[in-house]
This record gives C-alpha cells, sequence and structure tokens, in this order.
C-alpha cells in the first residue's frame, strides 16, 4: 500500500471513529433520560443439579415446575450456587425444553418474591463461536479485502447502535437521520474495502444517487398510500415510549426500508464500477458512450440475480406472515390491502427501484471519470 493511500486509510477510520463519538454524544444524553429505566437482574449460568419436578394444574391446564441448581457466571455474581424454578406446560402454545445438568441458562431474579426464574437458554456463546469462525475464514480468503471488509461492517453496525438508534429514541428526525447513516456506510465501507480511487468514488456516487431516488420513491409511496406504521404489536408499542415528539411509525417503515435495501444497491454500484475500471484499463473501451453502454449491459445481467436475492430475502422473513395469513384464508382483496402485507411489498419494490436506478448512474458517473484524464490528455497536446 502507497504511503498516500495509507494515510487516507487512516483517515477514514479516524473520521470514522469520530463520527461515532460525536454522534453517539450528541443523540444518547436526550436518549439516556427518556428511556424507561428497568430493573434488569438477569444472570447467566449453568444447570448443577435437578432438586425436583413436579407436576400441578395452572389455569386449567396441565403444568410443570422444574427447580434446579445453577452456578452463575455472570460477573461479580461468578461461582455463587442459586436455585431456580421453570415453569412450562399445556397453557403455552410452543414450550421450552426442559432444562437438563450441564445447560446453560439465563434467570431472572423477580423482586416480588425474591426467586429465580427461567427464562431463556444461553445461546449468545454459541453463535459468538460460530461467527468468529466465519470471520476467521473471511479474512483466510479475503486476505487484506476481508479485514477491510470486517472492519468496514463494524463500523456499520456501530453507526446503527451508537448513533441511529439513540438517535430515534432522542425524537431526531428519522427522515435525516436515515439518509445519514445510509451515507456513512456507504462511503466508509467502499473507502475502507476498495481504497480511495476513481472506481471507489464513481461507486459511492452512484450508491449515493440510487439510496436518494429509492428514499424519494418510498416517501411519495407514503403519501398516496395513506399508511399509518401500525403494522404489529411491536411497532404500537413504539408510540408508548416517552419520546419527545412521539415516534413517527411511518417513519420507522422509511428507514427500515432503505437501510434494508442500501447493501444491495452498494453491491450493484460496486459490481458495476469495479468491472467498468478493470475493462477501461484492459483498453477494452475508452470513450463515455461506450462505458456507459458497458455498464448498463453489466448491470442487467447483476440486477437479474440481485432482484431474486431482495425478493426472496424478503419473502423469506415474512414466511410465517405468508403462512398465517394463507392458512386463515384469507380473502385477496383483504390480503393484498393489508398495510402489513403492503409494507412488504414496498420493501421489495423500493429497494429494486433502488438498484435499478443505480445501475445508469453509477455507468454514466464512470463514463465521466474513467475518461476524463484520457480527454484532459488529448486537450493537451492540441
Amino acid at each position: 500500500m502507497k504511503l498516500k493511500d495509507t494515510a487516507i486509510y487512516v483517515a477514514v477510520l479516524v473520521l470514522s471513529v469520530v463520527f461515532l463519538f460525536v454522534g453517539n454524544r450528541l443523540t444518547r444524553v436526550e436518549a439516556d433520560d427518556t428511556a424507561y429505566q428497568f430493573d434488569s437482574r438477569h444472570y447467566t449460568g449453568v444447570v448443577t443439579e435437578i432438586v425436583e419436578r413436579h407436576e400441578q394444574e395452572i389455569w386449567g391446564a396441565n403444568s410443570t415446575t422444574v427447580v434446579f441448581d445453577v452456578r452463575l457466571t455472570t460477573r461479580g455474581r461468578r461461582g455463587d450456587i442459586v436455585t431456580a424454578d421453570q415453569l412450562f406446560g399445556d397453557f403455552e402454545l410452543v414450550s421450552q425444553r426442559e432444562v437438563s445438568v450441564g445447560d446453560r441458562v439465563v434467570l431472572f431474579y423477580a423482586s416480588w418474591d425474591s426467586n429465580y426464574h427461567f427464562s431463556n437458554y444461553a445461546r449468545i456463546n454459541n453463535v459468538v463461536v460460530f461467527g468468529a469462525i466465519f470471520l476467521l475464514l473471511v479474512i483466510l480468503f479475503g486476505r487484506t479485502k476481508g479485514f477491510n471488509a470486517i472492519i468496514a461492517l463494524g463500523f456499520t453496525c456501530m453507526a446503527v447502535f451508537l448513533v441511529f438508534v439513540p438517535a430515534i429514541l432522542s425524537g431526531r428526525n428519522i427522515y435525516i437521520t436515515t439518509i445519514v447513516i445510509c451515507g456513512y456506510a456507504i462511503i466508509t465501507t467502499i473507502l475502507i474495502v476498495v481504497g480511495s480511487n476513481k472506481k471507489a468514488l464513481a461507486a459511492i456516487l452512484g450508491c449515493l444517487g440510487g439510496v436518494l431516488l429509492a428514499g424519494l420513491s418510498m416517501v411519495s409511496m407514503d403519501l398516496v398510500l395513506r399508511l399509518t406504521g401500525a403494522l404489529d404489536r411491536e411497532t404500537e408499542m413504539l408510540l408508548l415510549l416517552p419520546t419527545d415528539p412521539p415516534i413517527d411509525l411511518r417513519a420507522i417503515i422509511f428507514a427500515g426500508v432503505i437501510l434494508g435495501a442500501v447493501g444491495a444497491i452498494m453491491d450493484v454500484a460496486m459490481s458495476i464500477s469495479s468491472s467498468l475500471w478493470e475493462v477501461k484499463e484492459a483498453g477494452g473501451i475508452s470513450d463515455l458512450k461506450n462505458i456507459f453502454k458497458s455498464g448498463t449491459a453489466i448491470g442487467k445481467d447483476i440486477f437479474g440475480t440481485m432482484l431474486n436475492t431482495l425478493i426472496l430475502a424478503y419473502i423469506g422473513s415474512s414466511l410465517s406472515l405468508i403462512l398465517l395469513l394463507n392458512a386463515n384464508s384469507v380473502s385477496l382483496t383483504n390480503l393484498f390491502n393489508m398495510e402489513m402485507i403492503i409494507v412488504e411489498l414496498l420493501r421489495a419494490l423500493v429497494g429494486s427501484f433502488g438498484m435499478l436506478m443505480t445501475i445508469p448512474l453509477t455507468a454514466a458517473i464512470c463514463g465521466w471519470f474513467y475518461t476524463r484524464s484520457r480527454q484532459n490528455a488529448v486537450d493537451k497536446t492540441r
């Protein structure tokens, strides 16, 4: 890596950290003041012994209570032995598996009865191990690019949880915040992974343009469809949060749709920009018209597969809802006018629209950037 490229790389990392720090400080102060304060007394531990197991009747249904000892692994209580209970039975649609010795569990300490109760199985450790294996494989396969991709992913995730979420809870404008976070994710990801060059700049501009067009289309459809944002119980509960002003549920839909589309749009823009750069460097094309024509041709092939990827991803995420509605024989007229279905359709359509608009936009930007130096050289010889 050249000295100039190294300096730019370090500068991007530093500016990314500054953005996260300043953004968190500007939003976190207000968010902390308005958030609910819970007495979250949860502990993790390992089941060491099953003490007893008895059955009884609760709410007219058969139930079973398992009492067991747990060795806590939570910091500050590590090594302590406590007794907890697990309740399950016919009153539940889906019951948790009964605990056994050696299980890692999460306990909740209930202040109303001063007892520990089973809350869930501790699963995150296994996910972390699997994630670590995946990241190691990314680095082994991608080498420097893979390492940079992980760094960029880390910055994107931190931007969402350290800036975006606190900004919403502190009453910031969700529309503006969404665009800012998307812009941050696009710029940092491409500059860290690809570097500072013409193909990176072309991809950034093409991607930003595609995201803005997708955002405008989403706002337009929101106005036309008269959405309320109340899709389910979880979204309605957002209105109970003590934020000032109250959380705009329609803006939450906008944020979810645009954030979900950014990855696909970025992939399309970077693929076109990189492909055209390689072709141009190999001497295949050198004028704006042919670069644009080749870019749109490449984009058509990419869009064909990416469209399937995007649509199937949204269908997969809504599979339970689709099965439930079909099983209850909901009429097609009512089904396709339900707001939750309309929003799922919008997720797919707006994301696809953003990808589609990104193709000619990125191809045109590449054509202008990649032929500029050549045109300047021709002008100097005259």
